[in-house]
């Protein structure tokens, strides 16, 4: 299983910072497998590889599609998980009696932290329930806890039908970071107490972002959901993952254990 990749809470100056480990770190893993004889090899990706580049859009995305690299505005995190997947698939093609491999594209992974090293998405929670966001940018995204993702692996590697097949690891639509804070709120009572209660006008955050290179980033994602489907791996793999408010919850619910 190849399940890292370099990923920041702030944008790199130099975009290449991610892209090169992303890509070549994949193909260093493909090559050292195919060596050693690996039958199948599980790969993280991401939604990043599946949803961005493309026009609004109500149908949901799925396994078959793939994010736009010529579209303009892309982080460098998005190209990263987008080539580094492009990449592996090709390097399958091209080997005759090569390993077997398979995809999983998770969506914002949340779930218990193990401790205090926080990825970016349980840090949008931290960050609630510190009062650190007062007001919410309107985004959205899909939610998985991260223990769904892990058994998804698992099916993946295990299962003969997952042999060259993408699979979209959501738990189910997408939530908006409102609806983030009034999970929290809903559910932890007083420990949610400074989870913010409105959202930042798409307006102010165009006027600030002309001095915040953290806010320019979110620009293009403002207002933008992007629903995709996990029934593939339902149908195919078996895979029943939690609710989104479970997710958030056990977040959160773990964030302050580990600061109490």
């Amino acid at each position: 299983m190849h399940v890292a990749s370099p990923f920041t809470a702030s944008t790199p100056s130099d975009e290449s910072s991610l892209i090169r480990p992303a890509r070549e770190g994949t193909l260093r893993v493909l090559h050292a497998a195919t060596s050693a004889g690996v039958k199948r090899i599980v790969m993280t990706s991401s939604f990043g590889a599946i949803g961005y580049g493309h026009a609004p859009r109500a149908a949901a995305f799925d396994e078959r599609d793939w994010t736009d690299l010529n579209s303009p505005g892309l982080s460098p995190y998005i190209k990263s998980k987008t080539l580094a997947e492009q990449a592996a698939w090709q390097f399958i093609a091209e080997q005759k009696g090569g390993p077997e491999l398979t995809v999983i594209n998770p969506v914002g992974v949340f779930g218990p932290v193990l401790g205090p090293d926080l990825c970016a998405s349980i840090q949008i929670v931290q960050r609630m329930l510190d009062g650190k966001i007062s007001r919410c940018p309107r985004l959205y995204f899909g939610v998985v806890d991260v223990r769904d993702v892990a058994d998804l692996h698992l099916l993946a590697m295990t299962a003969l039908n997952a042999k060259g097949e993408r699979f979209l690891a959501v738990a189910g639509d997408c939530l908006s970071m409102l609806d983030v804070a009034g999970i929290l709120r809903a559910k932890l009572g007083a420990a949610a107490d400074k989870a913010p209660k409105r959202e930042v006008p798409d307006m102010i955050l165009r006027l600030l972002s002309w001095r915040n290179a953290a806010l320019r980033a979110m620009l293009p994602d403002l207002g933008n959901i992007r629903h995709s489907s996990n029934e593939k791996a339902r149908q195919m793999l078996g895979w029943s993952p939690g609710t989104n408010e479970e997710a958030i919850v056990a977040s959160a619910e773990s964030l302050l254990r580990l600061g109490g």
